[in-house]
């Protein structure tokens, strides 16, 4: 049985995978959601270095799993990627979904498309946080009006802390198997960073014709996939 560690993106906790969770529990798959610090139900906790990558390591000692299949979503893919490095002989797989991808030194800030004063100026403008998505940000991202009202339901603003928080990398990212999901309706080609990840023989791109947050437009269709990526 493979053990999937799914760990949700910006703003959102682990209750963003419960579809996701039920139609891989159905397959025979254990199931553990991980909520980050600073967001949800632990929005009080306190946020610096490395605390979300702890977070995904601690819950993978803690819990005492092995052929973890590790999943992180948009910038959770940071510290996923680095959590991956430290699981050694637990983790089978990590797959990234529609993520960003750790880069030694470099931060989700510092890699933001718009440039990294562009993100940092909308943190300190909200006190350290970043707000949550305004409507036109679902745009074209294939989520109904009501699973957009559950995203917004289930989010919280995220800590700035993590957002430009370096990664440590202790060797390259692509001598780790991995899956990365690329969610074409936020964009059809992968990043630089995601190229080379992908130029690895353990490496492999799967697409899905679905916006940013497939975990609550194409549920079913995820877990499939996730799925067939753990007998890679």
């Amino acid at each position: 049985m493979t053990e999937f560690v799914l760990v949700a993106g910006a703003w959102l906790n682990g209750s963003v995978w419960d579809d996701v969770a039920s139609g891989l529990r159905a397959l025979g798959h254990g199931v553990h959601p991980v909520t980050l610090s600073g967001v949800g139900e632990k929005r009080e906790r306190p946020v610096g270095r490395q605390t979300h990558v702890n977070d995904i390591v601690e819950e993978v000692e803690r819990l005492g799993l092995r052929d973890v299949v590790l999943v992180g979503h948009s910038y959770s893919g940071i510290p996923v990627g680095q959590a991956a490095e430290r699981l050694g002989d637990r983790l089978a797989r990590v797959v990234f979904v529609d993520a960003s991808v750790p880069t030694d030194g470099e931060s989700f800030v510092s890699a933001w498309w718009q440039g990294p004063d562009a993100l940092q100026g909308r943190l300190d403008a909200n006190g350290g946080l970043w707000a949550l998505p305004e409507a036109a940000e679902f745009e074209g991202q294939d989520m109904t009006d009501e699973q957009i009202a559950r995203f917004l339901a289930g989010a919280t603003p995220h800590p700035g802390a993590a957002l430009s928080d370096p990664a440590v990398l202790d060797r390259p990212l692509g001598e780790l198997p991995a899956t990365y999901i690329k969610c074409l309706l936020d964009g059809p080609e992968p990043d630089e960073d995601v190229a080379r990840l992908l130029t690895s023989e353990q490496g492999e791109l799967v697409t899905m014709d679905t916006g940013h947050w497939p975990m609550i437009s194409r549920p079913g269709e995820l877990a499939a996939i996730l799925d067939k990526a753990a007998a890679s």
